[in-house]
């Protein structure tokens, strides 16, 4: 198993025994999950499991698995897509630390404007719940709409929308590899690779800013 899939399933494992711990599986937790680890420590690609005698090691929640890796990873104090790049970039003091490849809504051209428009809204927000176990690998919350898009759609005399999130690929894939690599798939969210939605759940804190430009 890669070492991003490994991280990645500590996330899961330590979401689910939060939620089960207080029915919560909020992000604030300091639930303590145990993962299975194979006794080597040599990584191999398949996820067949090892034929050596596994050991427990435990795994911290989410929340606090971040500033475990902090000595390593940075946190990013800013987000910034351009939509027409078809890029995310974490950012510290300015200077870029990650740059990703996004997808965005089936109609990425143009700001969200109302609910169900596939668009992928442009502006000013945060980045603030996550979730484990949602559709899709691991997702957090975009604060879509903002002032501005509710002053909008109330002057438009729509609604705006809503549950915009920065995810992974889709728990259940309807489409080939190919197509989420190189196709605007999402119905207005920012989709990522799984590895990629990894890093950014790691770097990014609670309330991290996140700007989307055309």
């Amino acid at each position: 198993m890669r070492l991003s899939a490994l991280i990645a399933s500590s996330i899961l494992l330590a979401g689910s025994a939060a939620a089960l711990g207080d029915g919560a599986g909020t992000a604030g937790s300091n639930a303590v999950a145990s993962v299975v680890a194979p006794a080597s420590a040599v990584a191999t690609d398949s996820d067949v499991a090892p034929t050596v005698a596994p050991t427990v090691a435990p795994v911290m929640a989410p929340a606090t698995l971040a500033p475990s890796l902090s000595g390593t990873v940075p946190f990013a104090d800013q987000v910034v897509v351009r939509k027409s790049e078809r890029r995310l970039y974490l950012l510290r003091h300015g200077e870029v630390l990650r740059s990703y490849r996004v997808a965005l809504g089936l109609i990425p051209e143009g700001p969200k404007e109302r609910a169900g428009d596939f668009r992928t809204p442009e502006g000013h927000y945060q980045l603030t719940r996550r979730n484990t176990r949602s559709d899709y690998f691991l997702s957090i919350q975009v604060s879509y709409p903002n002032a501005d898009d509710l002053r909008r759609a109330q002057r438009d005399h729509v609604n705006p929308g809503g549950s915009i999130m920065v995810h992974g690929l889709p728990n259940n894939q309807r489409h080939p590899p190919d197509y989420y690599a190189a196709s605007d798939w999402t119905d207005g969210c920012i989709g990522m690779s799984n590895a990629d939605m990894v890093e950014l759940w790691l770097m990014v804190q609670d309330n991290t800013p996140i700007q989307i430009l055309p």
